[in-house]
């Protein structure tokens, strides 16, 4: 009893002694410290230092010192731009000593895609990525979307900003190694991310794909992108026959990041506001596309254990551009005559705006982590279509006035806000025009969430649910139901599309050492299910109600969905995979997966990649791959249909797009679609000669077969048709018709190759990053159907030297960006060039017998109209320059001006040689096709950087 009541005093005593003792040690008190770079020890101005739990904070001074108040067993949280985060804990301590790490030089980075692994060094992969850091990429320049940004960051990165392509204008379809857009997967965290309900049918890029909206997520989101550059079906399922791109959110907490920007264009040579004498053009002023943007990030803790919420918001307003060729005196080299094919050609208006949060919540046993991510993003946009004449005054236009508004009598009805008076050549009477307008109102939205953690002895485990939905609306406005007359209403609810995908996804994987140097192993399950939708418009938007059929079908521009396109289509796919890693000896890995997969509309697949890496010294690895690759047909491929105004060769006509299924389709012989199957080969090394350069060089060959395409269209005037699908076309009253196919095989050949050289001394710091993609690709096989294949005229149709050209115009062959960046103290300027190679596209093709066709298209040479040559468009190798300078005004505040496309350089002229007179055959209806660098000059922009 007695030695009981001696221990009850000695825990009472030892209590009284340690609860003073706890208070004394969670009490406040000065911390002290200097942080360095941890490559060359420089002191580190401006760095932010943040008490975790306590939310006071500080930045470094000249020599790197700092000094806050903080209970000793609180955690400091250290972030600046170019370096990676750190948490450091206190522990007691009054001075500590930070070291941080770079992440300037990006080829050191860890990345997540492509390895289940827990990441891997950045040049340790045995398949290329690419990271690219947004706070980085974003800042100096004048670029506001993250396609374009990535446009000119990435070596096989590619895309072209449309004009007047019926929705594409406001989805920037992405490709990787020129290859189709659909063919590249994206995730954000890790996670698939739903493609856009929207099929490009118009425009130079991606025709007949979808693709994943890039631009629908907020870029203050993100902290920065993985771009896989090689095949990976059998990791991560369809669509990734080209690579992958993984969208990394933030998870900063306690600090406010706002980055609010202005840009406009200075186009003095093509902006049509400085030919306002012609009396042909509309314009916007001397500087046009003004846009604002304001993004903003800001993150919570939550819980005890590391959790975060991390929000981020953006707006952009952006107004339109107008660029003509100015110069009409055809006694100049670069003169062109008057556009009458589009009067109002340039970029779409468009506001955006949206939201995105990301969440992580650990669980009290230290073992289980719940998380979550998702946002919205609207978006409304403004395009002119092709122009409409009246009288076709002007000898290159023609009268249209089935596309006007009359009375009982056929005389005009003038609307002062929408038609407009041209001047015509040689004394003639003035010309009555329009040009329609397309709206799109774009909803996107997703939520993601999950809960991963550890179990049994060292098996972690993953369990997700990512779901999301793209709606595509779209309206016409300033425009007629000339069939209607009088009684036509100006603004039409078009209808349009919608897209629904939900993804659930179970990985588990385990870290073996006793198998050689260690060995991952990755076992997963997959369940998708998606839904396609497509809804009619307002009856005036698609009826006519012209009994004679005289006067056009619905409304100009962009006629609207009919009952008869409605689709209401969906699909599941189930399955499995398995990943592994094995690190053979410290110097050689292998991976190796394998995947299968059930589609419950086209039935079974299954795919296989394997990859290695050998360290042949310790700064100097080779690396390869090979694999095998599908991609399904989407359900927007095999359920689209519509009917849309095309101009060709200067022609007006009715389009009908055939969904698979279709009678038009079933009697021109298109097969059911099946799925695109591809190898993929790759082989490349990796070179660190020095701690601040490094090189990769990697070469790539990807055979797809079967891939699906839109095909050329087929003309209701055509006789020599089979006689069932020369009736079904003409009891349609359409002109011509279309359809989805696997029309080609292809074969891509390529290299990448990038260089980074990344230096700090003293004060100053110094990049420059080279990023370099030469490729090359054939067309090996036009897979005509049997009905299709029976003459000339028919297979061209089906797949014509136009289409080719624009097939295998997906990439430049050469594409090269040289990234200069050179700071010292509060002062840095940033030097980009980007060299984008040759392409060539045919026009349609205004002479021949085949003209408008794109089949063999043939123009008269201006001195000779009966001479006849190739309409082929000689789009050449060209250099874009973009230069920016920077001042650090205060420690939070930093401020961005410059100039992207400085030398205001725009693309060759999109005509023929010797034949100017038959140009605005493209495309797009311009002086140019849309190509990468862009055709509308100078863009100034100024960018304010706050972080607090």
């Amino acid at each position: 009893m007695k030695s009981t009541r001696n221990l009850i005093r000695s825990v009472f005593l030892l209590l009284f002694l340690y609860v003073p003792l706890v208070a004394v040690y969670a009490q406040k008190q000065k911390i002290t410290g200097k942080v360095t770079d941890a490559t060359t020890a420089v002191p580190l101005e401006g760095i932010t230092v943040r008490v975790k739990q306590g939310g006071t904070g500080t930045l470094t001074g000249k020599d790197g010192t700092f000094s806050i108040e903080a209970k000793t067993d609180d955690v400091l949280e250290l972030s600046a731009i170019g370096f990676r985060q750190l948490s450091f804990p206190i522990n007691g301590r009054t001075h500590v000593d930070i070291q941080l790490v770079s992440t300037v030089s990006e080829l050191t980075q860890v990345v997540l895609v492509g390895t289940r692994s827990g990441g891997r060094a950045k040049i340790e992969t045995p398949v290329p990525v690419d990271v690219i850091s947004l706070s980085q990429a974003a800042y100096p320049t004048a670029k506001m979307d993250l396609t374009a940004l990535l446009n000119v960051s990435a070596p096989s990165f590619n895309y072209n900003k449309q004009s007047g392509s019926d929705g594409a204008d406001q989805i920037d379809l992405a490709t990787l190694r020129g290859l189709g857009p659909d063919q590249t997967l994206v995730l954000v965290n890790g996670k698939r991310r739903h493609q856009t309900a929207f099929v490009a049918v118009y425009g130079t890029r991606g025709r007949g794909n979808s693709g994943t909206d890039l631009n629908a997520i907020p870029e203050a989101a993100i902290d920065r992108v993985e771009i896989l550059r090689d095949g990976a079906s059998a990791q991560y399922g369809s669509d990734a026959i080209a690579g992958v791109i993984n969208i990394i959110l933030k998870k900063d907490v306690n600090h406010l990041y706002v980055n609010a920007g202005y840009a406009g264009y200075y186009d003095h040579k093509y902006n049509t506001y400085f030919g306002k004498e012609l009396n042909q053009y509309r314009n916007n002023g001397a500087i046009d596309g003004n846009a604002v943007s304001v993004g903003l990030n800001y993150g919570v803790s939550l819980g005890k254990h590391g959790g975060f919420l991390n929000f981020s918001g953006n707006f952009l307003k952006q107004g339109k551009t107008f660029r003509q060729v100015l110069d009409t005196n055809m006694a100049h080299a670069d003169a062109l005559p008057i556009n009458v094919v589009r009067r109002s050609y340039g970029d779409a208006s468009k506001t955006t705006g949206g939201g995105m949060l990301n969440l992580e919540l650990p669980f009290a046993d230290g073992r289980t982590t719940f998380y979550a991510f998702g946002g919205y993003n609207h978006k409304f946009s403004d395009a002119y279509a092709y122009t409409r004449h009246f009288n076709g005054n002007n000898p290159s236009s023609s009268g249209h006035p089935d596309r006007f508004p009359t009375d009982a009598n056929g005389k005009l009805i003038f609307y002062q806000d929408i038609m407009y008076p041209v001047t015509s050549p040689g004394g003639a009477a003035n010309d009555t025009v329009f040009d329609p307008h397309i709206q799109n109102k774009i909803d996107d939205w997703s939520a993601a969430a999950g809960i991963k953690g550890e179990f049994g002895n060292g098996w972690t485990w993953d369990l997700s649910n990512a779901l999301g939905r793209n709606n595509f609306h779209f309206f016409g406005d300033k425009t007629f139901n000339a069939s209607l007359g009088a009684n036509t209403p100006t603004h039409f609810d078009d209808g349009g599309f919608s897209f629904l995908q939900n993804t659930a996804n179970l990985t588990v994987g385990k870290e073996i050492t006793g198998v050689a140097a260690g060995l991952h192993l990755a076992l997963g399950a997959e369940y998708r299910y998606e839904k396609y939708t497509i809804y009619a418009g307002e009856e005036a938007s698609y009826r006519n109600y012209d009994p004679t059929f005289f006067k056009a079908t619905g409304a100009q521009g962009f006629p609207g969905y009919r009952p008869s396109d409605e689709v209401n289509a969906n699909r599941s796919n189930v399955a499995g995979f398995v990943d592994a890693e094995l690190d053979v000896t410290s110097k050689w890995l292998i991976g190796a997966a394998v995947r299968a997969e059930n589609y419950s509309d086209f039935g079974f697949t299954s795919n296989y990649k394997f990859a290695t890496r050998y360290k042949v010294t310790s700064n100097f690895n080779i690396r390869g791959s090979v694999s095998t690759g599908f991609r399904a047909p989407s359900l927007q491929q095999i359920n689209f249909s519509s009917q849309y105004t095309n101009v060709q060769g200067g022609l007006i006509t009715e389009v009908k797009i055939a969904p698979n299924t279709n009678s038009i389709t079933r009697a021109a012989g298109i097969p059911d679609l099946k799925q695109e199957k591809s190898v993929n080969a790759s082989l490349g090394f990796t070179w660190k000669p020095v701690n601040a350069l490094s090189v990769t060089v990697d070469g790539y060959l990807v055979k797809v077969k079967d891939r699906i395409v839109l095909s050329g269209q087929f003309s209701a005037s055509d006789t020599t048709l089979s006689q069932e699908l020369y009736n079904t076309l003409n009891s349609l009253h359409i002109d011509n018709a279309q359809f989805f196919a696997n029309a080609v095989n292809t074969t891509n050949t390529g290299i990448d190759v990038v260089i980074d050289y990344n230096k700090r001394w003293g004060n100053q710091r110094f990049r420059a990053l080279l990023a370099a993609n030469f490729q090359h690709m054939k067309i090996d096989k036009i897979n005509v159907p049997e009905r299709l294949n029976d003459s000339y005229l028919h297979r061209k149709s089906f797949f014509s030297d136009r289409e080719e050209r624009f097939v295998l115009a997906s990439a430049p062959p050469v594409k090269i960006g040289l990234n200069l960046d050179y700071g010292i103290n509060k002062f840095g300027v940033s030097a980009h060039v980007t060299y984008f190679g040759k392409v060539e596209l045919y026009g349609y093709g205004w002479s021949g017998d085949l003209a408008g066709s794109g089949i063999n298209p043939v123009v008269g040479l201006d001195s000779d109209p009966d001479k006849l040559v190739p309409e082929l468009f000689k789009y050449k190798g060209k250099a874009v320059t973009d230069l920016a300078v920077n001042y650090k005004i205060t420690k939070q505040l930093n401020w961005f001006v410059g100039a992207d496309n400085i030398f205001n350089v725009h693309p060759s002229l999109g005509v023929a040689n010797g034949a100017r007179l038959s140009a605005y055959d493209s495309e797009s209806g311009g002086a140019w096709d849309a190509v990468q660098m862009g055709f509308n000059g100078i863009r100034l922009f100024t960018r304010f950087v706050l972080t607090l």
